[in-house]
């Protein structure tokens, strides 16, 4: 178990606490704690929050996981963001001064930027104040094609910008860096506030995509001083800048001193209470409302929910299913819980977790019927509803298809063709070859031993999740072997094709199925496809459906996409997570948004006084 070293007016974190009884005869420790905790950091205006995976480089271009985006987000800006209240989702002007203007045919996008915002300082700008101009943005665009970057976001891009396709896969034109080379057409500065883009066709999510972290804007000198290092140094135009940084440990961000005033206007709806109240709160105060924002990385789930209890951190998203029961039973907060003032609320997330493989592994991947045979016997052997009910505690609904609910595309009505059924997929192995030695382990149809490599991360869940296949395969006399990594080394060496397998979720970045059917694209290969899925017709239907809106059609063609999915298994789905968050009672105005990963500059320390735990307090 991994612990953090004491803070000021902090104890060591991650003592286990063996008994519910426990908790108890701690409940008057705990709620002096929880009140002088409060009050001191109401005071200070400084938010305490944990991150459950370390950071990679904080490079919007580059950046997938949770942990990386939800500091990027804070750190960078788009020129479009989402609304905080609003649901069903709805897209705001950003850095730019209003919604773009449209061509008719759909093909032109003119985004005009506000004057007056700059970079935070760093060396390179040498003292001078640097304003943020249309052309950031055209460099920033332009900076994911870079093959040297191998930008899992160029999905987003590739193909749809006139002129793109000469830029695709260089890294020196005319003998220069790629970074240095001319405008894709399709990217044109007109003025220094205003920035042009020109799309190949219509796209019904392009406005979604520019409303995405990773098309925040860098300025060019900053990349260019740090070169590879850039990701290491921060400099963005965000409501935070980065002030301390102790890796895969600590991070601090201050708010940005320079931020430009943007003053919070959004209303909520009649009859939505939560909503209204953070809507009457924020009416007319200026955003950021913290100063300081002190972020550590818990990777241990137990540590995680004890801190928080301890009034260590003023929230906890997705408490760890198998930990549930220290809070909650039957959805519902423990009563000594409720005692402390701590709040629930159950927030169905645009998230799906499967386990993918690598179609280009020599062992497990390939379009053979003895290779696709391998891959549907390890999806049959997968038991959703077992897994639900003993990893997740009830906390996540079985996934049909790689879309969950809520994002456009996603079809109630679809059932996957695949149940967990270990004699049909004993079977199949049987049938294709994979004979069992003396050992009762299985070789390759050539007689060949057959070992699997599994990436997991290293961690007490990773370990829980090494059991729950280790099982799996032995029911089907697989031998396997695990590899425990950190995730930023498991997605780097995945990058590469160097990994076999590994459990994996996704989280959407815009609210649209085409975000998770482009991690099964052919041409993301290298990039979010991990799987190095490359069926033709799977990437016809998914280049024909990027083209259109939520229409019956492609819904369709997303129905078809998802059964050729179940036909070749490069994924195992496994399901949909359905998120315990646990908020402070000084905690105010948060509320989880589908899509951005943090509410950092929406949130406020209200002190309040928690009732003390009474003598008939029980589980």
């Amino acid at each position: 178990m991994n612990h953090t070293h004491p803070q000021h007016g902090q104890r060591e974190l991650g003592k286990p606490l063996r008994s519910g009884r426990k908790l108890l005869g701690l409940a008057g420790i705990i709620f002096c704690l929880l009140l002088t905790v409060a009050h001191a950091s109401a005071a200070e205006k400084i938010l305490r929050v944990l991150l459950t995976t370390p950071e990679g480089v904080l490079d919007p271009a580059v950046a997938t996981d949770v942990t990386t985006v939800s500091l990027n987000e804070n750190i960078f800006e788009a020129p479009l963001s989402y609304e905080y209240l609003a649901r069903p989702l709805k897209l705001q002007a950003n850095t730019a001064q209003a919604m773009p203007e449209i061509s008719a045919d759909g093909k032109t996008y003119i985004l005009r930027f506000r004057s007056g915002i700059h970079f935070t300082p760093d060396p390179v700008f040498q003292g001078r104040p640097r304003e943020l101009t249309a052309a950031d943005y055209a460099y920033s665009l332009r900076r994911l094609y870079d093959p040297s970057l191998k930008s899992p976001w160029l999905f987003m891009f590739e193909g749809k910008l006139v002129g793109d396709e000469k830029w695709r896969a260089k890294q020196f034109v005319n003998g220069k860096k790629f970074a240095n080379a001319p405008d894709i057409a399709g990217i044109q500065v007109l003025d220094r506030y205003t920035l042009q883009l020109r799309l190949n066709a219509p796209d019904s999510n392009f406005l979604y995509i520019l409303a995405t972290n990773a098309v925040s804007a860098l300025a060019r000198e900053v990349v260019e001083q740090y070169g590879s290092d850039v990701g290491n140094h921060p400099v963005g135009t965000g409501p935070y800048r980065l002030s301390e940084w102790q890796r895969s440990y600590r991070l601090v961000l201050q708010a940005n001193p320079d931020y430009r005033r943007v003053v919070f206007a959004e209303t909520a709806a009649p009859g939505d209470t939560l909503k209204q109240a953070i809507a009457t709160d924020l009416a007319g105060k200026t955003l950021p409302r913290i100063q300081q924002i002190r972020i550590s990385i818990v990777e241990e789930p137990q540590t995680r929910v004890l801190s928080f209890l301890e009034g260590q951190f003023d929230y906890l998203e997705q408490v760890p299913p198998l930990l549930s029961d220290m809070v909650m039973k039957q959805g519902k907060l423990l009563p000594r819980v409720q005692q402390q003032g701590i709040r629930l609320a159950l927030f169905p997330t645009l998230q799906t977790y499967y386990m993918w493989m690598n179609m280009e592994d020599p062992v497990i991947g390939g379009y053979t019927a003895e290779k696709i045979a391998l891959r549907r016997a390890i999806a049959l052997s997968y038991d959703s509803q077992q897994d639900i009910e003993l990893s997740e505690k009830g906390l996540a609904l079985a996934a049909q298809s790689p879309l969950p609910p809520n994002v456009l595309g996603y079809d109630a009505g679809f059932r996957s063709p695949l149940r967990h059924d270990l004699v049909l997929a004993n079977a199949l192995l049987d049938h294709f070859g994979y004979t069992r030695a003396a050992d009762h382990y299985r070789r390759l149809p050539d007689g060949r031993p057959l070992e699997l490599l599994m990436h997991t991360q290293a961690s007490t869940t990773g370990r829980l999740r090494d059991e729950v296949w280790r099982k799996n395969f032995s029911a089907l006399g697989l031998r396997v072997r695990f590899k425990s990594d950190k995730m930023s080394e498991i997605l780097r060496a995945a990058r590469l094709g160097k990994v076999q397998m590994t459990e994996a979720n996704w989280i959407a970045d815009f609210p649209d199925g085409e975000n998770f059917y482009q991690l099964l694209y052919g041409g993301n290969i290298g990039r979010a496809n991990y799987a190095h899925f490359n069926l033709p017709a799977f990437n016809q239907r998914y280049e024909q459906a990027a083209k259109m809106s939520d229409t019956p059609e492609r819904r369709e063609l997303y129905r078809q996409m998802a059964l050729l999915v179940h036909g070749y298994n490069p994924w195992v789905l496994r399901l949909h997570p359905l998120s315990a968050d646990l908020t402070q009672p000084w905690l105010k105005n948060y509320l989880r948004h589908p899509v951005n990963f943090t509410a950092w500059r929406y949130l406020e320390l209200d002190p309040v006084t928690v009732p003390p735990p009474t003598a008939s307090t029980t589980r």
